[in-house]
């Protein structure tokens, strides 16, 4: 079944008296929600042409950072659930990315390994990611990126 591919948007540019969003403008998450969309617009444009999501790439980087992990620690690692982690897998596997096998020391677990397919597409991959994140830093000293880093890893974990 073929996906449909995402219309971008532009947001909309902005207005005179449009900087006055009143008390909204202390909300973190408002804050946060509006990066989140900038960040993802960016990396959907950035990412474009080779048709993966965020975590389809993400799914591509680890299996190749861990070879035979297992579908579980996989899941574990990326903070999904299973059936979330099995669609991401079942659509990196037909279009040829990965390989499915069976764990040598643990027969009830299936291991996940690239293909070469795979490790070409994550070759690319990893080059527009750093296109990216070239685009996101270039807002920021190095101080204030590491200060970013820790900050945001507080709300996440």
């Amino acid at each position: 079944m073929a996906r449909t591919k995402e219309t971008l948007v532009m947001t909309t540019p902005p207005i005179e008296g449009d900087d006055d969003i009143g008390e909204i403008r202390n909300i973190v998450g408002f804050h946060i929600r509006l990066a989140h969309g900038a960040v993802y617009r960016h990396f959907t444009e950035t990412f474009t042409d080779l048709d993966l999501t965020q975590k389809q790439v993400s799914v591509l980087w680890l299996v190749d950072d861990h070879p035979d992990i297992a579908q579980t620690d996989l899941a574990h690692r990326m903070r999904m659930d299973r059936a979330t982690t099995m669609a991401i897998i079942n659509r990196l596997e037909a279009r040829d990315l990965l390989i499915r096998g069976k764990s040598e020391t643990d027969g009830r677990k299936q291991t996940l390994n690239l293909t070469d397919a795979g490790r070409e597409m994550l070759r690319v991959a990893k080059q527009a990611i750093l296109d990216h994140e070239n685009w996101l830093k270039s807002r920021f000293s190095d101080k204030e990126v590491t200060k970013l880093i820790e900050l945001l890893t507080r709300i996440h974990e």
